[in-house]
């Protein structure tokens, strides 16, 4: 946990040290900080947990960034510096954050310490050069191409912070994490630099009602979003109530496409699958076992793994057959008709469910040295029927504290998303 109290001993200091100065010196152009201040207040409250490690508040980040970047007011040169800036990110973030603190939702040290970073670093790169009047000569398009790539360099140093701090809550790998977080930025993150860029030279020029008008289009883009979290919510429901339609008809014990989902999950993040591949891993870990409601005769137990190739092929198609009938992403389908072919040739996803299913389904009542057995089991089958690298994976996750395999997040996001109990190795 080393680098996350770096990270967080970084954002204090810097906190701590531009609050001493700004109360040593006194806050400059107080109207123009109170009206970024509430700008920034209101993009913290409404700020909300896009996925179990990340939180995203898109106007209160655009309001950080255009206050360090701004120049000028109605054509005024600005008189605050980067320590303002800082105290001002702060104790605005600190009042947005109170009641997501009260919840209890997510983890909010870590955003704000991402927040007041980042907007030191603009501020710190910005603020001294534009009081020394470096840049009083870039006009018109240059200044806008300036404040852009500071923009996207600061964009990116946050990227990498908030990969490195869900790195240290999660362990999961760090490249796939900054991925995620570089991808991002292709989408929400574009339209959070636009619009402080936007913002920064329209106060520049017209004053501080260019925040209310240029903060609406960001609003309804973050409007937009929670329409579709919403769509995917209700998709992943009726993706979770399909899979429990095994459980009901009586083909599969209660709770085992949960588990084998927020199994296959944990394995798929170690193996370093980006957001679409487990996507795509965790719906078809939940389907995996729908083939069994076209059989005459149930499986017992609903266990497959111990049936002979032929005939857990035969399942895997009709469980394909089933999926695509359902109109799910074609990607899931594949997945789940090629759970029981050979490991070269199976794609990840396929590989990660065949392994975790038979782990579940042989530590199944097994007592105490079930999970034992089980992963000798399943590293004697790596000759042909599991991928090695999957199950020494899943070793892993298994081997992990029990802090780290049974931490349930705040508010989970996904119906698998990890429970008490849900891992079978006692």
């Amino acid at each position: 946990m080393t680098p996350l109290r770096l990270i967080h001993a970084a954002a204090a200091l810097t906190a701590a040290g531009s609050l001493a100065v700004t109360l040593w010196t006194g806050l400059d152009d107080r109207g123009v900080a109170l009206a970024f201040g509430v700008l920034i207040a209101v993009g913290e409250l409404t700020r909300w947990n896009a996925s179990q490690t990340r939180q995203t508040a898109p106007l209160g980040a655009a309001g950080s960034l255009s206050y360090a970047l701004l120049g000028a007011d109605a054509g005024r040169p600005a008189q605050h510096d980067a320590a303002q800036v800082v105290t001002v990110v702060l104790v605005a973030g600190l009042l947005g954050a109170v009641p997501h603190i009260w919840s209890g939702r997510g983890h909010t040290p870590d955003h704000l310490a991402r927040r007041i970073l980042t907007a030191g670093f603009a501020a710190v790169c910005y603020q001294p050069l534009s009081h020394q009047g470096v840049f009083a000569a870039w006009g018109g398009p240059a200044h806008a191409l300036l404040l852009l790539t500071l923009l996207g360099l600061t964009s990116l140093c946050g990227a990498v912070l908030a990969a490195a701090l869900a790195h240290c809550r999660t362990r999961w790998p760090f490249g796939p994490l900054l991925r995620e977080e570089l991808r991002g930025l292709l989408g929400i993150g574009s339209a959070v630099c636009a619009t402080g860029a936007v913002m920064a030279l329209a106060v520049a020029v017209i004053g501080l009602w260019a925040l209310p008008v240029f903060c609406l289009p960001l609003l309804l883009v973050q409007l937009s979003v929670h329409r579709y979290a919403a769509v995917r919510a209700t998709y992943r429901q009726t993706i979770a109530s399909l899979a429990r339609a095994t459980e009901i008809a009586g083909c599969t014990p209660a709770g085992h496409a949960r588990r084998v989902a927020a199994l296959s999950l944990a394995v798929g993040r170690d193996l370093g699958l980006t957001g679409p591949e487990l996507t795509v891993l965790e719906y078809a870990a939940l389907m995996h076992d729908i083939g069994q409601l076209s059989l005459v005769d149930p499986v017992p137990a609903g266990a497959t793994a111990g049936l002979p190739a032929a005939e857990q092929r035969r399942i895997a198609l009709l469980g394909g057959a089933v999926v695509r009938q359902t109109g799910v992403d074609a990607a899931v389908a594949v997945v789940v008709e090629r759970q029981a072919d050979p490991y070269p040739e199976q794609p990840v996803a396929a590989r990660i469910v065949r392994a975790v299913n038979a782990y579940e389904e042989k530590t199944r009542d097994a007592g105490p040295t079930g999970p034992l057995h089980a992963l000798a089991e399943l590293r004697l089958g790596t000759a042909g029927d599991y991928a090695p690298e999957v199950v020494e994976s899943l070793a892993r996750v298994l081997a992990r504290p029990r802090g780290l395999r049974e931490r349930v997040p705040a508010r989970r996001t996904g119906l698998s998303d990890p429970a008490p109990g849900w891992v079978t190795h006692g």
